[in-house]
């Protein structure tokens, strides 16, 4: 399976999305096609027999051409045909490749792409690992993000808003002069006529339309001819209707009825202009809207100062590799992702866990790119360059989730699929039943028109997406990763929030706090083996034991061929025998009667600690004990999803007296104790009877419930297999993470009914008033102008509606 990404320029609404996606899912191969109106991206997931190439095709042939860039790529040794044939391999091979010829003369290979899928960096790593060692011809910046392009969008839009109003006022002028000041129309009858007046409409209308409002005519009309309409066929439809009718009666009057010698040049020119401001507005706005995603961008340093063996030298970003020793001064940002080799201080980490306070770091601490040193220097070893930086796994995770759509979307594509189609059928419905009812051409006409352009789809298509784009974009900032964009809507309606405890209720680093020979070996004998056995552990509770053997000074003792027992413990082969240790799970496999102690283990249990026993062959020979001490959030991270309406749980694998002890401090409602990691997504289906579940943890032992649960939300301190698993990640290890990540879906949720239901009921309020079905009781009807001007008022109401959830989960 293979994934790429198309820029695609030409869709301005709901209905174009629909269409992208219908033509791309037709495609045989194809598995997935996600149309992104925000971002003007499609995401495709496919096989053979669809390859970049025939979806490009598709796309154009759909009139949504895929934006494309050019790569020259200088390549090193090759000598033959068949090397360049496996080059062009290499790179054809690449998702988002549709071309690629190698030139064996000039020693260079020429790519096409698709702009979003690959980079030339990209290209020339795949030739060089195939063998051939290639680099850009051109050193030139990857496509610009989203962002970048809407802010080069809204400068144009501006540039075309401004070219309309400047030609627009005197038609204006002209023609609705005489309805706002008194005399205006006797002058014109007296000096230029009204007759000049309407060539000079004519003109400057005529450069209206062939300019600035030429993008609704180069899109809207190919589609409308595809039998495809969409936004801006209405718009083309509703100005040149009204143009060339005002042009017919200007040229030749007397093929017009003398009662009908009406011109609208005013209608045409204001509704491109009104459309163009409304464009303009939504252009800047979505900007802002992506302006997290932005600002991630810019926190990665250009260049880097890299220690060599002949001095330090300035080095740009693209050129460091992992292993490269970077310098980093008093208040610099951290270039990429490293281990500190020399020196020790503060590092502020705000922008990756949004917790404001530096943390501490030392020789052998990792630090991450992006991030601002202190006010020591220091010295770090490169250990991820280009996409496998932390910054940049962060930016491809809210860019994809800002890309997703959520159920609540699927209403809205149904409706924009047929709604231009009906609308230019009602505009066509109220033409003939005003000419029917006796009203005159022109007042049919005018109707019509009106229908046509208040009914543009925009604010429909814009209302879910640019709510995803700016709630991410928030929760980014507050370091709450949403990994995939529909987990927004499904967070919203849990009611049940079940937390694993370990590293996520409480600090992962237990202490052993009890240790009691239970047969003939000593204290010291007892740790020496734990400790032997549990530093081949990556459990939390193996880090106590190895701790508190190192306090003493301790050896560890030989072991081997240790072997994990998943939610029991762990067994190992020492000197005397099979050492086992664990929970009484693994007391049981190892046939190992605990029964004597087992009220002793109780009483631990009872105080919050954690039974571990040993056993050598079938004899226990100890109870150690462990104790988690609790995270200081804990408690008002239980305390604030109360106050949202959910209910607690907690989902473990300690004994049912330890966790009940734990979840009694904390004011937790449910506990499911001593559960397997396989019980777990047990435990998660038997929560989801009450409601949906969302379910919290940072181990590989949560990882299928996070995958079980309707929402999985994994502490971004932990694993990677956890945080893979999850669709929400908490940067910080802060539990309350997750009443925020709550209370941000919902605020997004909120956000995105109001904007559904503005732009539904504008439809359906004011499609009416253009039809004039208000006209008959002495009511308004609405003028083309007034549409046009409404009809951009809901896109920016919409747009701006969602910016205010930049505040929101603060």
């Amino acid at each position: 399976m293979t994934k790429t990404v198309f820029t695609i320029d030409a869709m301005h609404c709901g209905a174009c999305t629909g269409r992208v996606e219908r033509a791309l899912s037709a495609e045989p191969g194809v598995t997935e096609a996600r149309a992104n109106l925000m971002a003007r991206t499609a995401t495709v997931e496919f096989e053979a027999p669809a390859t970049p190439a025939s979806l490009m095709e598709a796309l154009e042939k759909a009139g949504y051409p895929a934006s494309g860039g050019e790569a020259l790529l200088d390549v090193e040794g090759m000598t033959c045909a068949s090397c360049a044939g496996r080059v062009e391999r290499a790179l054809t091979a690449l998702p988002g490749v549709s071309a690629a010829s190698v030139n064996l003369a000039t020693q260079s290979a020429q790519v096409s792409y698709v702009e979003g899928s690959v980079t030339p960096e990209d290209l020339a790593k795949a030739v060089t690992e195939a063998g051939y060692p290639a680099r850009p011809r051109d050193r030139a910046a990857p496509p610009e993000p989203a962002a970048a392009r809407q802010a080069e969008e809204a400068r144009r839009l501006r540039r075309h808003f401004l070219t309309a109003l400047a030609l627009t006022l005197p038609v204006f002028a002209l023609a609705m002069g005489s309805h706002l000041v008194p005399g205006v129309h006797h002058l014109i009858a007296t000096t230029i006529g009204e007759r000049t007046s309407w060539w000079i409409q004519f003109v400057l209308t005529a450069l209206v339309l062939a300019f600035p409002g030429r993008l609704f005519l180069t899109i809207g009309i190919p589609a409308l001819l595809r039998g495809a309409p969409e936004m801006n066929s209405l718009v083309a439809m509703g100005s040149l209707a009204a143009f060339l009718y005002s042009a017919l009666v200007t040229i030749a009057p007397g093929l017009v009825p003398e009662s009908a010698r009406g011109v609208y040049f005013e209608a045409a020119a204001t509704i491109v202009t009104l459309i163009l401001l409304g464009r303009w507005l939504e252009a800047r706005a979505k900007g802002r809207a992506g302006e997290a995603i932005s600002r991630l961008i810019g926190l990665q340093p250009k260049t880097a100062r890299v220690q060599t063996e002949t001095g330090i030298e300035e080095r740009a970003i693209a050129d460091l590799t992992p292993g490269d020793i970077l310098l980093l001064a008093p208040g610099e940002r951290v270039a990429l992702d490293g281990v500190i080799v020399e020196g020790a201080g503060h590092v502020d980490e705000s922008m990756l866990t949004g917790e404001p306070v530096p943390v501490s770091k030392a020789e052998g601490d990792p630090i991450t790119g992006g991030t601002v040193n202190g006010e020591s220097a220091l010295s770090y070893r490169v250990t991820a360059t280009g996409g496998d930086t932390v910054l940049a796994r962060i930016i491809a995770m809210v860019e994809e989730a800002q890309g997703a759509k959520l159920p609540v979307q699927a209403l809205v594509d149904k409706v924009t699929r047929v709604f231009v189609p009906v609308v230019m059928a009602l505009s066509l419905t109220t033409f003939l039943i005003w000419l029917a009812a006796g009203m005159g051409f022109t007042h049919a006409f005018v109707a019509a028109i009106a229908v046509m352009i208040i009914a543009c789809p925009c604010a429909m298509g814009l209302a879910t997406p640019v709510s995803i784009l700016v709630g991410t974009g928030r929760g980014a900032e507050l370091g709450l990763l949403f990994r995939r964009g529909d987990a927004l809507q499904r967070l919203s309606e849990v009611s049940i929030v079940g937390f694993d405890k370990t590293g996520t209720l409480t600090q992962g680093a237990p202490a052993l706090t009890d240790l009691h020979p239970l047969a003939e070996l000593s204290e010291d004998e007892i740790l020496a083996l734990a400790a032997g056995a549990e530093s081949r552990s990556e459990h939390p509770l193996a880090r106590a034991i190895l701790g508190a053997a190192e306090a003493r000074g301790i050896a560890h003792a030989p072991v081997k061929r240790v072997k994990a027992l998943s939610g029991k413990g762990l067994r190992a082969q020492v000197e005397a025998g099979k050492l086992w240790i664990g929970n009484a799970g693994a007391m049981a496999e190892a046939g190992a009667d605990i029964a004597p102690f087992r009220a002793q283990a109780e009483a631990l249990a009872a105080k919050g600690r954690t039974p571990v026993w040993m056993a050598l062959e079938d004899r226990v020979v100890a109870l150690m004990a462990l104790s988690d001490p609790i995270k200081p959030e804990a408690r008002a991270a239980v305390a604030a999803l109360h106050r949202a309406g959910v209910e607690v749980a907690m989902v473990t694998g300690d004994t049912r007296a330890t966790a009940q002890a734990v979840a009694d401090e904390l004011g937790i409602d449910r506990v499911e104790a001593e559960v397997l990691p396989e019980g777990k997504r047990d435990a998660v289906e038997t929560l989801r009877k009450s409601g949906a579940v969302a379910f919290v943890g940072d181990g590989i032992n949560d990882a299928p419930a996070l995958a079980a649960a309707d929402v999985g939300l994994a502490i971004g301190t932990g694993t990677d297999v956890a945080i893979e698993a999850a669709e929400v990640v908490l940067m910080r290890g802060d539990p309350t993470g997750v009443a925020q990540a709550l209370g941000l879906s919902r605020a997004v949720m909120r956000n995105i009914k109001q904007n559904l239901f503005w732009a539904f009921a504008y439809n359906v309020a004011l499609i009416p008033v253009a039809m004039g079905i208000l006209v008959p009781f002495g009511g308004p009807g609405l003028s083309p102008m007034l549409a046009a001007g409404a009809m951009a008022f809901s896109s920016v109401f919409v747009v701006t509606n969602a910016l205010r959830l930049r505040r929101a989960g603060g």
